[in-house]
């Protein structure tokens, strides 16, 4: 460099510096207090540097000063001054860190920028540019730095934004970095304590190095971190206190679970579930995602990439040493520490849950009544690991619609003869109780799970079996053995001519309205049922294309005829003529319908039911 350039006389900014700033000049943002955070976290970088090469080497300039970040605000002036009594920097330093800042990124963030149409208060820092976004809210920008070698000289650099800067010897008696910036008139905000104030809560709450703003002789900051003490350190009133000030939710969080690990990543993680989401209206955190901070610094509000959608009801906070300032301020998603936080995050908050359901049942039943559809919902959709989930679920059984059961708890209680999970799949859970596909079941006394949710038939893509049982639907199950010495019912006096003579007029009623007719010894209580044809989808398979595809058919059921009942019976009796065979056999097969919730139009049966009732009464006038 030349003592010309040495003295102040212009410098050309590279061409990829000159686009970036006239992107941050002649841009428009939402959130420019963004730049506050910006230049903090460069003086904390500043002053862990030095914190650091102090441990080997106390030849320093001012060895004694204390580490930390002090902001001051001139109104007459218009003025904004961000200093640190950190590492400083040489003139060198200063151009090779102000001047070209291609090695940062100047470049990349230009063409992300151009690729990618969105606000650009989601991108900077991602590319290393964060002290240029001061020029957001800058008329100008007066750097002084000074290292912390003894005899360094110290330097300025200055730049309105333009196609220059100009960088030159000063006078500094004092180790670090002062930052001046002449605010627009249109960011005189800035100059309020009570907003600076905010923005520095909002961002900067936990840098380690005392902030303090003008004169104030208490830090602004609190510097300690709740999550990165140690857990058995943080009394349960401070984990409750530190939620309702993250959330603003006035009630204790359901259940909380606290992280602290050093490998094979540092992460240090508060992870809080609210009792009720409805609790959280006034909460400033609108969206879902967890606080990410790194090192301490918050460099994203509501991050989504930490756990998966089906957690994405967890409130709380992760911060890690392990996520390099430089490279991902707003944008982390590809970073592979990411995915290994992602993956230690989500294991956390899945042993929460787990101890939550060892530990407290009926607490677990409070979440499960709020969240459970969450969670099947993530085994309809995880695509690595489902089973982790399936510890976690929750089902009433037809012998209790209000209790929860697990599905080890399902196990324990048929015991270890039984392989099958038997379930029922309807649209409503009392349906259970009047289903003919329950019969058997009901009979034998072998309890069966009621999915009735709206997302159950997509769960059930993906849960098949648990601990080597299958899931079996009760509609598709072999009937269970009876028990010896158990008096079958006796079957009506109908033979078999008469049967199949029954069989072929409710055929020809029903018509196309069914694929097959025939008569079944799979029932006992119930006149009749539907089931699938040979070849069709699974039932669960059929519920999921009907939700997804409103103009998918159900294919055709089989009707089956319970020849043991009373009303199919009596039915067989009706000679071709009486006008009441037509009336029964269409009710029956309605019913059928109305059980298995593929009902169309359950209002068109009243017709029918006031005709079967004044034919009764008819029958009983002439008797």
């Amino acid at each position: 460099m030349s003592d010309q350039t040495a003295q102040g006389q212009p410098v050309p900014f590279k061409a990829e510096t000159k686009q970036l700033l006239n992107i941050l000049i002649h841009s428009l943002y939402t959130e420019r207090e963004i730049f506050l955070r910006e230049l903090i976290s460069n003086a904390s970088d500043a002053l862990s540097r030095l914190d650091f090469a102090m441990l080997t080497d106390r030849n320093v300039l001012d060895p004694d000063r204390p580490l930390e970040i002090r902001i001051r605000t001139d109104e007459d002036q218009g003025l904004l001054i961000v200093a640190d009594t950190g590492i400083g920097m040489t003139k060198e330093e200063l151009a090779e860190n102000l001047g070209t800042i291609a090695h940062s990124g100047a470049k990349a963030f230009v063409e992300a920028v151009e690729d990618a149409n969105q606000n650009l208060t989601d991108i900077i820092g991602q590319f290393g540019v964060g002290f240029y976004s001061a020029f957001m809210v800058a008329d100008w920008i007066r750097v002084v730095s000074r290292s912390y070698h003894p005899e360094a000289q110290a330097a300025a650099w200055y730049a309105i934004g333009e196609d220059t800067y100009t960088l030159e010897d000063a006078e500094k008696e004092t180790r670090g970095t002062e930052v001046r910036i002449k605010l627009k008139e249109d960011a005189r905000e800035f100059l309020d304590s009570a907003r600076l104030r905010q923005v520095l809560k909002r961002h900067s709450d936990f840098i380690q190095y005392p902030i303090y703003l003008n004169d104030e002789a208490e830090p602004v900051n609190r510097q300690t971190a709740l999550w990165r003490q140690s857990p058995r350190e943080v009394s349960e009133e401070a984990y409750h206190e530190f939620y309702k000030q993250l959330t603003l939710d006035f009630t204790d969080p359901l259940v909380y679970s606290h992280l602290s690990v050093d490998a094979p990543a540092q992460l240090y993680s508060v992870l809080f579930i609210p009792q009720d989401p409805q609790n959280l209206v006034f909460s400033p955190r609108k969206e879902p995602g967890l606080k990410l901070y790194a090192r301490k610094v918050l460099i994203r509000e509501f991050d989504t990439d930490l756990l998966p959608v089906y957690l994405n009801f967890v409130q709380g906070v992760v911060d890690s040493e392990d996520l390099p300032l430089n490279l991902s301020r707003e944008s982390v998603q590809s970073s592979q520490v990411m995915a290994l936080l992602k993956k230690l995050v989500t294991g956390k908050a899945l042993e929460m849950l787990t101890s939550l359901g060892r530990d407290d049942p009926e607490k677990y039943a409070r979440f499960w009544a709020v969240y459970g559809d969450r969670l099947k919902e993530g085994v309809a959709i995880e695509q690595d690991d489902p089973e982790k989930l399936f510890p976690l679920l929750r089902f009433h059984t037809d012998q209790d619609l209000t209790g929860w059961v697990s599905l080890e708890d399902y196990l324990e209680k048929v015991g270890g003869d039984q392989k099958e999970i038997y379930y029922f799949l309807g649209e409503d859970p009392s349906a259970v109780r009047y289903s003919p596909h329950m019969d058997a079941f009901r009979k034998a006394g072998i309890p069966v799970l009621v999915l009735a949710d709206a997302v159950d038939p997509f769960m059930l893509l993906r849960l098949k079996e648990y601990e080597g049982h299958p899931l079996v639907n009760v509609a598709d199950a072999d009937l269970p053995e009876p028990e010896k010495g158990e008096k079958e019912p006796e079957l009506p006096a109908v033979d078999a001519e008469s049967l199949a003579s029954l069989v072929e007029r409710v055929k020809a009623v029903l018509g196309e309205r069914v694929s097959d007719v025939r008569t079944t010894d799979r029932l006992s209580d119930s006149p009749a049922r539907l089931v699938d044809a040979e070849g069709a989808p699974e039932q669960s398979v059929q519920r999921v294309y009907q939700m997804m595809d409103k103009s998918f058919e159900i294919p055709k059921k089989v009707l089956e005829l319970n020849p043991r009942h009373p009303i199919i019976a009596g039915l067989a009796e009706l000679p071709a003529e009486d006008p009441r065979f037509t009336l029964i056999a269409e009710q029956v097969y309605e019913d059928a319908l109305l059980v298995e919730g593929l009902h169309p139009d359950p209002v068109s049966m009243v017709g029918r039911i006031q005709d079967l009732i004044a034919s009764l009464l008819d029958q009983e006038k002439k008797s």
